[in-house]
């Protein structure tokens, strides 16, 4: 499955007669250096899951995730796997993860992708393009990693005094043209990067004399998707066309961060606003849960994190955080272990926007979960 927003909706999506079984499982040669250190986490996350009273029917299901763990794969582009298995349904999803995940399984009615719901929202595609007043470089930065797409050279001639260039007037003319010239082909190659492969955002560094010029020759499409490294509080300076990958690849990540951290502040800001001023918004878990009922959810907001126990209507699919009585049709609700993640999959399922925040204060004081609504 690609790790993108529609393989999301498209998992989240199924559902068949059996419950889903849904592992992350931390892989990171970083914290895991041997097989035997992450197969140790998964066997105990396993053996939490087989000690539950009703998951007896649901052993194929955990063998086939302990099967697959221990065989052969490709381990030095991946750091997290995602597992769903309901072998009743014949179903089986693996998802090779090239970042970090938390360990976690979990037993639903569908797919639980908060995780990679958030990952996605959180590694947004970058595209770097830095330039000096001869060499451009383009880089693609997705999903914590760097790939260098493009390098060229438009060189400068060395030889005006010797093709008698000064004798005939000032040379600076004909150099600017060379320059604006250099900075269009580096637009060029930014936009043509942009069809082959689209991006969230730019960052455009290198030499001052020539990233105004690269600015002012983006393609509109481009223009608004520049990101500004000192609004984000990155130098600029530190970035320039000679840079080594591994210095591209921090700012990379330091603009990630900002970028993801200032656009959950903006939502929870609209939420809270809306909230106070008794708008289209509601906080907590009780209210949410009403209103995802009520298809009215545009955005949904939750804290990553964020866990709690709650119920689910078999017959009608409410869900709420008090049971056993459905409050919708008055019949018998059968308990879930994350009700929160169950409102992330409904959100999903009808076309509303989740956000995952990390670490945001206002949320959590909010009830760590809201949705700004659609009417």
């Amino acid at each position: 499955m690609e790790l993108d927003e529609a393989g999301i909706v498209r998992l989240s999506g199924m559902k068949g007669s059996s419950p889903i079984v849904s592992c992350y499982l931390d892989i990171d040669g970083r914290t895991h250096v041997r097989p035997a250190d992450y197969q140790r986490e998964l066997s105990h996350l396993l053996r939490r899951a087989r000690a539950r009273s009703d998951a007896r029917s649901l052993d194929a299901d955990f063998d086939r995730i302990e099967g697959f763990v221990a065989g052969e794969f490709d381990r030095s582009r991946v750091r997290g796997l995602a597992m769903f298995s309901a072998v009743q349904d014949d179903f089986w999803e693996v998802v090779e993860v090239p970042v970090p995940v938390r360990s976690h399984l979990a037993v639903n009615p569908a797919p639980a992708v908060r995780q990679l719901e958030s990952i996605v929202q959180q590694h947004e595609p970058i595209a770097v393009l830095l330039v000096d007043k001869q060499r451009t470089r383009l880089f693609e930065f997705a999903l914590g990693e760097l790939v260098e797409q493009t390098e060229f050279v438009d060189e400068l001639p060395r030889d005006y005094d010797e093709r008698g260039q000064s004798e005939r007037g000032s040379v600076a003319p004909h150099m600017d043209a060379l320059l604006q010239q250099h900075a269009r082909h580096a637009a060029q190659a930014a936009f043509e990067l942009s069809k082959r492969s689209p991006f969230a955002h730019l960052i455009v560094a290198g030499s001052t004399t020539v990233v105004p010029m690269v600015t002012q020759s983006l393609h509109p499409y481009l223009s608004q998707r520049l990101t500004d490294l000192a609004d984000l509080g990155v130098t600029a300076g530190d970035l320039g066309v000679n840079s080594g990958l591994d210095e591209v690849r921090k700012a990379s990540l330091d603009v990630e961060a900002r970028l993801e951290r200032r656009r959950e502040h903006d939502r929870v800001s609209e939420l809270r606003d809306s909230v106070k001023a008794g708008g289209s918004a509601v906080a907590g878990l009780e209210a949410t849960l009403a209103t995802l009922a009520e298809h009215r959810v545009s955005r949904l907001l939750v804290s990553a994190g964020y866990r709690d126990s709650g119920w689910r209507c078999q017959a009608c699919g409410r869900l709420a955080v008090i049971g056993r009585t459905c409050p919708a049709c008055s019949a018998s609700m059968d308990e879930v272990e994350d009700v929160v993640e169950e409102a992330v999959h409904e959100a999903l399922v009808d076309g509303s926007e989740v956000e995952v925040c990390v670490d945001n204060a206002d949320l959590d004081v909010l009830g760590r979960i809201g949705a700004l609504l659609r009417y």
